[in-house]
């Protein structure tokens, strides 16, 4: 295919197909020009906001990684059609997002990787990075940060593998693997034309005409209930443990002024909300999976919730004393497995009820 360009309607010239040179100069196009992804396509008004190019896991770097205004994860990668078998490149991808997702045991730490990433390119945090490019205020910043958080968690990732030409086997593949498994794999063919200064881009989706999409995948993430959480870790715990966390629950409704359900596709949680210390988030998470979130890395915006978040880890201590708070509490977020924490549950829920005093 060639494309024809005048100016003012003459000077008519044919510029015929060009190809990429390096795989690495496509990577920096796409982190330069994420609009270049066309996922517009599948969703009119997602934006993609590419925060690291290289991104380290133990499988190896990731080509680019992105988020969108919903908290979804966009795993990139990208490869040039001289390369050997572009099969492989399917496999690499979803190599990366199980290592993302397998060794991944610490959200600030990934945070802070992704934010050393952003501080070297942009100058700026993660935090006003995201503000600035979704136009949106600090409270739906810590939103999508908990949506990262909770996809994170549940390995629900959207791959997407740029070439700059797709053959059949590969197109017959993503169908394949988006028809069979929860996955959503995109391939975006980029059809590059170069005049003088001007580089000219055709991009064409892929992966996105079969029944996973965005929006259905954006969709199935429902706000839980208490209903609905209850089914859950009856099903994903051992019944002494799913006892323990219906109690649980009964201590923190009690005493809370709000529950705040999470919207995680597999995996439900709520948030007990104290309005004294602040009304859009709390220091806690509980998970259908019997995990425990204490966040308290998320309260240093002013000094209740300073004084709120130091309160707890002394009433912990006090209440809890087999449960480990590091010295640097303050700054991380911690979690423990069921294991961990439902033996101490008692003095958790207990150090909860003392922020109310």
């Amino acid at each position: 295919m060639a494309i024809i360009i005048s100016k003012n309607g003459k000077n008519a010239k044919k510029i015929d197909k060009s190809s990429f040179d390096k795989e690495d100069y496509l990577q920096k196009y796409i982190y330069d020009n994420p609009d270049a992804i066309p996922l517009y396509d599948i969703k009119e008004d997602i934006r993609l906001l590419i925060l690291a190019r290289e991104f380290p896991t133990n499988s190896g770097p990731i080509d680019a990684l992105g988020i969108d205004k919903e908290g979804q994860i966009y795993i990139i990668e990208t490869k040039l059609y001289k390369n050997p078998d572009k099969r492989t490149v399917i496999a690499q991808a979803l190599d990366y997002g199980s290592a993302l997702w397998r060794h991944t045991n610490d959200f600030n730490e990934f945070i802070d990787e992704i934010n050393r990433h952003v501080l070297k390119i942009f100058d700026i945090s993660i935090n006003q990075k995201i503000e600035e490019f979704f136009d949106i205020n600090k409270e739906d910043v810590d939103k999508v940060l908990d949506a990262i958080k909770s996809n994170l968690e549940e390995g629900s990732f959207h791959f997407v593998v740029l070439i700059d030409k797709l053959d059949d086997r590969l197109k017959d593949l993503i169908v394949f693997v988006n028809q069979n498994s929860q996955f959503d794999i995109f391939a975006v063919e980029l059809e590059y034309y170069k005049h003088d200064d001007y580089e000219i881009i055709i991009p064409r989706l892929y992966g996105a005409e079969v029944k996973k999409d965005i929006e259905v995948s954006s969709s199935a993430r429902k706000e839980w209930n208490k209903e609905r959480f209850f089914q859950a870790i009856i099903q994903q715990l051992e019944r002494p443990q799913a006892d323990s966390m219906k109690k649980i629950y009964e201590g923190f409704e009690n005493m809370a002024d709000e529950i705040r359900w999470g919207t995680g596709s597999l995996v439900g949680s709520y948030a007990p909300i104290l309005n004294k210390i602040a009304a859009n988030k709390s220091l806690l998470s509980i998970y259908s999976n019997g995990k425990l979130n204490i966040k308290f890395s998320w309260f240093s915006n002013n000094e209740t919730e300073k004084a709120a978040r130091d309160k707890l880890k002394n009433s912990i201590n006090k209440y809890s004393k087999g449960l480990n708070i590091p010295e640097n509490f303050r700054d991380i977020e911690l979690r423990f497995d069921p294991g961990e924490w439902l033996p101490h549950a008692e003095g958790i829920i207990k150090s909860f009820g003392e922020l109310k005093e």
